[in-house]
């Protein structure tokens, strides 16, 4: 009965008698629920990608040791690394290992020490790579006891640097949410403003439609559906751009940075891979604005509604 009253009600300009399907303020709306939804695609997408990347980090790092053989008087070096690698291979879990040569050691002293030195004349620690095969299955206690045979020999497992990696990586996480807690803030704040200014365009309307006894809830109703409209629009077009980004991110980084720019983005970011998982959590964010939006409005027309009888 409500709507056939509805229908009699003199149009303006075509609009819809309630909330106008196209108004200024539904296509700021619109473009602030596009940006706010891309602002929450990308980080959450930052955010998947730094969680899969120090996953892979951790599983790397976890599936090498690095056996340290310090120089010591009496002791033949070249003597002392071949028994580590016999240790080592004789180890069970143990894939690989092999001694690293002079020039490597030297090798990695040059970001310290720079390039060019002439380091014949130091005695330098030289280094054991061990690759496991199964970090679950090595015995690791058993080569760090066989270890002891060798003057001078350690074994690090780099659990220090994995409790590093998996710090960051969760702090980076915990800040990226807390990026995406203060959009959706922002985003519901939006949409009240949105709202209200929608209620106190069309009040007259609202008064036709509480004499003909139209009630609150068939009110916030039609604001809802409208605003869940505008939502899923801004919310796929936010996703669908952030995808692009990511994308467009990509190839510059392979084209635009040095190769060894692009090595180091490529470690911290792999490459800006979403994968499937990630594109399934960037398109999460359409429904999710959709259904924050529509909530928002209806429960801010309600709530107009009550203060205003």
């Amino acid at each position: 009965m409500i709507r056939q009253l509805l229908a009699l009600l003199p149009r303006r300009g075509g609009a819809a008698p309630i909330v106008p399907e196209r108004s200024v303020a539904g296509r700021t709306l619109l473009l602030l629920v596009t940006i706010m939804a891309f602002l929450s695609a990308v980080t959450l997408g930052g955010v998947v990608l730094v969680q899969k990347s120090a996953i892979a980090w951790s599983a790397d790092v976890g599936r090498e040791l690095t056996i340290q053989i310090r120089p010591a008087e009496g002791e033949v070096m070249e003597s002392n690394l071949r028994t580590a690698v016999s240790l080592a291979q004789s180890t069970p879990g143990v894939a690989s290992a092999r001694a690293l040569s002079i020039e490597e050691s030297q090798a990695l002293l040059e970001p310290w020490l720079g390039a060019g030195l002439d380091l014949s004349a130091i005695a330098i620690p030289r280094l054991v790579v061990v690759q496991l095969a199964d970090p679950a299955e090595a015995d690791v206690a058993q080569l760090q006891r066989n270890l002891g045979a060798i003057n001078g020999a350690s074994l690090d497992t780099h659990a220090a640097w994995r409790q590093q990696l998996n710090t960051m990586a969760g702090t980076v996480v915990l800040s990226g949410l807390l990026v995406l807690g203060l959009i959706g803030v922002a985003t519901v704040l939006a949409i009240i403003f949105a709202t209200r200014g929608a209620m106190a365009t069309n009040r007259e309307i609202v008064d036709v439609l509480h004499f003909i006894g139209a009630s609150n809830k068939f009110i916030a109703g039609e604001f809802q559906g409208r605003f869940l409209s505008i939502g899923l629009q801004g919310g796929f077009l936010g996703a669908l751009f952030a995808i692009l980004f990511f994308l467009l991110i990509g190839m510059a980084a392979g084209s635009v940075l040095p190769s060894e720019a692009t090595a180091q983005v490529g470690v911290l970011f792999g490459q800006f891979l979403l994968g499937w998982d990630g594109m399934a959590f960037i398109l999460a964010v359409v429904p999710v604005i959709a259904v924050l939006t529509a909530i928002t409005s209806r429960m801010t027309v309600r709530r107009y509604l009550s203060e205003a009888s």
